[in-house]
């Protein structure tokens, strides 16, 4: 594992999915599960999402087209929530899934609005709430 790679994509995972979210993900780690998380945090998070070639809101939008595309609700749901930390509006959101719909299937589009929405009412209860 690269160190610096490492801990580039822990700030990154950290900024966008909240320390709240990392601390519970790291709490889950047990010896069969620590070699994905160490994966998921260097590569993706450190060597992808820690590139200058797109910033982050961008990425935020492309992984809710591909993640409603791939039906993974709960990483969708996840990414609905950084998407939003990383500046992406309900509306953008909105326009995100009706295009999901358009080429990947209106089920696709349906589940993901239906997802979004429990996601926003979430926000909205929650004590910071912002209007994304």
């Amino acid at each position: 594992m690269d160190q610096d790679t490492y801990d580039k994509g822990l700030a990154i995972r950290t900024a966008v999915l909240g320390e709240e979210y990392v601390r519970q993900a790291a709490g889950n780690v047990d010896a069969f599960s620590k070699p994905l998380q160490d994966l998921v945090t260097e590569y993706c998070w450190g060597a992808v999402w820690g590139r200058d070639g797109l910033e982050l809101k961008t990425r935020s939008m492309l992984n809710l087209a591909m993640i409603a595309v791939l039906n993974r609700p709960t990483e969708l749901r996840t990414h609905i929530r950084g998407a939003i930390t990383n500046g992406v509006t309900r509306e953008e959101i909105c326009e995100i899934f009706l295009q999901v719909g358009i080429y990947a299937g209106i089920p696709a589009a349906v589940d993901s609005f239906r997802l979004a929405r429990a996601v926003f009412a979430e926000l909205d209860q929650a004590p910071d709430a912002t209007d994304g």
